[in-house]
């Protein structure tokens, strides 16, 4: 996505120099003139929208911090990470665990929320595409680290027990909004922003916390 954002930056200050600018824009404008370029490129289809365009303050403020190439003040960073903390919607029944099986089979799909797919299909994770999760999968991106024994490497026997309730809750918290726990996370933020619902959520818990689950043999 970063790299992505740069290219189209790279467009950007080429379309600024050959339309004669007196002077080079700051991070900000560059910024905005970077949006405004995307928002005239794309148009509604189907059920993908160019309001997904539109930044909420968490976006603005990391790309702004991407754009002047360093890290969010240690003060907003934290101001952010509680706002997002906020926002997670935790087990409306109290059970954090759902269906190991199903939770590899939605780590394995990329599909949803694009405009060749319907309102309403089952979206996937795509978590394969940037972790490494079960030792069987040979093909799966390095962008975020690798999560193969997940449970195992933090001592989750019984997902049940109050011995693992702390990361259990963390996990939860950070597959529903990554940044609740690093404010410019690249992880989407899957059930905040609707990629996965609850009990899809669950799933992928059992894939990463079940010590049946091939992540954690």
């Amino acid at each position: 996505m970063k790299s992505k954002f740069k290219i189209l930056l790279a467009t950007v200050a080429g379309t600024a120099i050959v339309m004669g600018c007196a002077s080079a824009p700051n991070a900000v404008n560059f910024d905005k003139l970077a949006a405004d370029v995307a928002k005239a490129s794309f148009s509604d289809k189907g059920i993908a929208k160019v309001s997904i365009l539109n930044a909420d303050e968490t976006n603005r403020a990391c790309s702004e911090a991407d754009v002047a190439g360093k890290p969010l003040d240690d003060a907003r960073a934290k101001a952010i990470e509680k706002a997002n903390f906020a926002t997670i919607k935790w087990p409306s029944d109290g059970k954090f665990l759902g269906d190991w099986k199903e939770g590899e089979k939605i780590a394995q799909s990329g599909k949803g929320m694009t405009w060749s797919d319907e309102a309403g299909e089952v979206n996937g994770g795509n978590c394969y595409n940037c972790h490494q999760i079960s030792k069987q999968e040979i093909s799966f991106g390095t962008i975020g680290p690798s999560l193969y024994n997940y449970g195992k490497l933090r001592g989750v026997s019984d997902p049940n027990s109050a011995a693992s309730k702390a990361i259990v809750e963390y996990t939860w918290g950070k597959v529903w909004n990554s940044r609740a726990y690093n404010a410019c996370s690249d992880m989407p933020r899957a059930g905040h922003n609707g990629v996965l619902t609850e009990n899809q959520v669950r799933n992928v818990l059992a894939l990463l916390l079940d010590p049946k689950s091939p992540v954690n043999q």
